[in-house]
């Protein structure tokens, strides 16, 4: 799997909260739509020429020079130039890019946080039929879309699962939970069996943990944003943080548990049993093990446990725009194209293991033979994109924060849910 963690890959969007909108205030205004769908044309089967201007983040794309050669290759009068930015920088220097009229012609975005660029002022809508919207996973499709104009195209995608010690479940005679009320159950078979922690949940008590607790909202049967206000403080957001809390007041997991940088570690060597984490993680076992062939023997995945809403978990990846300022929009356009088609998306996967968003590419021996992305294949169909609003990734943060309190004992839930609805609304959405 990539080289990807929620707080490496990811690690962009955490400074991304106290970062300015980019002037978005006026996202979405009715005039604006108009004219973002009456440019979106359609991009005709012509060879591709000129100059594109790519951006990306280290990581997925430190691979994308080898899977668009044969895009150069069949298009010979087109230089595609590749740069590659630090994650922790790339929104940063890609909004003051923007902010100075000096941004490139197509660039990386991730849809669980790409809202703030989601504005005909700054990405240039999907022609018509470039992309065939339903060959993609629907949330991810979705996570680019504002009033019925597409700004992004999907590359690779990934969600949670539970990825666990499948020979200490074997050991203790238990099968993977299917509902919230197997969980700690589930766990302390786990530690039963000889494991420290039944589970390593990854603590920064900030931004990616606010997004496990609007999962686990949304399982519950909550919504995070209705009619364009914040709906937060609801009984399926209580029920969230107690699910959550209880995986420590169980004695399950631990509110000092390893970082992330540690819970592989921890996992192979039985401290932990269990991660809630993204389909990276399958490809890492055995390097940390120092043992090939150590994961397939030790490891097995499954869906989230369903709430009372079902299994529900949140849509993430990366996705590529064109940027409004363009001047190669054709030859952009043709090459975005190219990476949304599945054997463009396959040939990414062996190249560096991302994921595909092209439903699909997962029929391509290569993925479909690796049993332990089963259930991220069957997680990644009952997803659901974040909020598409410019203030979203500092009520993630803050629904952090009030998380910790309620593990650690320090305020109830209720109380939690409560704070975080405030701080919401004192925030507002960044819309008119």
């Amino acid at each position: 799997m990539p080289n990807l963690s929620r707080r490496g890959a990811l690690k962009l969007t955490a400074g991304m909260a106290v970062l300015g909108t980019l002037g978005l205030t006026g996202c979405g205004r009715e005039e604006d739509t108009a004219a973002a769908k009456a440019s979106a044309k359609p991009v005709d089967d012509s060879p591709a020429t000129g100059t594109v201007k790519v951006w990306a983040a280290q990581g997925d794309a430190d691979v994308l020079e080898k899977v668009i050669k044969p895009f150069k290759a069949a298009n010979p009068d087109v230089t595609v130039k590749v740069t590659l930015i630090p994650n922790a920088e790339y929104y940063t220097k890609l909004q003051s890019a923007i902010a100075a009229g000096k941004g490139p012609d197509v660039a990386q975005l991730f849809p669980e946080s790409q809202a703030q660029f989601l504005d005909p002022s700054i990405l240039q809508a999907v022609p018509d039929g470039l992309v065939d919207p339903d060959s993609f996973f629907k949330s991810l499709w979705d996570a680019g879309v504002v009033k019925d104009v597409a700004y992004t195209v999907p590359w690779y995608a990934y969600t949670y699962a539970l990825v666990y010690r499948a020979d200490l479940a074997k050991k203790a005679g238990v099968e993977a939970p299917t509902t919230w009320d197997e969980m700690v159950p589930f766990f302390k078979a786990l530690q039963g069996a000889g494991a420290g922690h039944g589970l390593a949940a990854d603590n920064g008590w900030d931004i990616f943990n606010g997004q496990d607790v609007a999962m686990y909202a949304w399982q519950a049967g909550g919504s995070l944003l209705s009619g364009g206000k914040w709906t937060l403080d609801t009984p399926a957001t209580v029920d969230a943080l107690k699910y959550n809390a209880s995986f420590f007041t169980s004695g399950v997991a631990d509110t000092a548990t390893p970082t992330f940088l540690d819970a592989q570690p921890y996992f192979v060597s039985g401290k932990t049993a269990t991660m809630i984490t993204g389909p990276w993680v399958v490809g890492q076992l055995d390097t940390a093990a120092k043992k090939k062939g150590w994961t397939a023997s030790h490891v097995a995945t499954a869906p989230l446990p369903a709430g009372s809403s079902g299994s529900v978990s949140f849509s993430a990846g990366g996705s590529w725009g064109v940027l409004a300022g363009s001047g190669s929009a054709d030859a952009s356009w043709k090459l975005v194209r190219y990476m949304a088609e599945p054997s463009t998306q396959v040939a990414q996967y062996k190249a560096y293991s991302s994921l595909p968003a092209v439903i699909s590419a997962w029929d391509d021996s290569a993925i479909k033979d690796q049993p332990l992305l089963d259930a991220f294949l069957t997680q990644l169909k009952n997803t659901r994109a974040f909020p598409q609003v410019s203030t979203w990734q500092q009520v993630a943060t803050r629904m952090g924060k009030e998380m910790e309190a309620v593990a650690k004992g320090t305020a109830t839930a209720e109380k939690a849910a409560a704070n975080i609805q405030s701080y919401a609304e004192s925030l507002g959405t960044g819309a008119k």
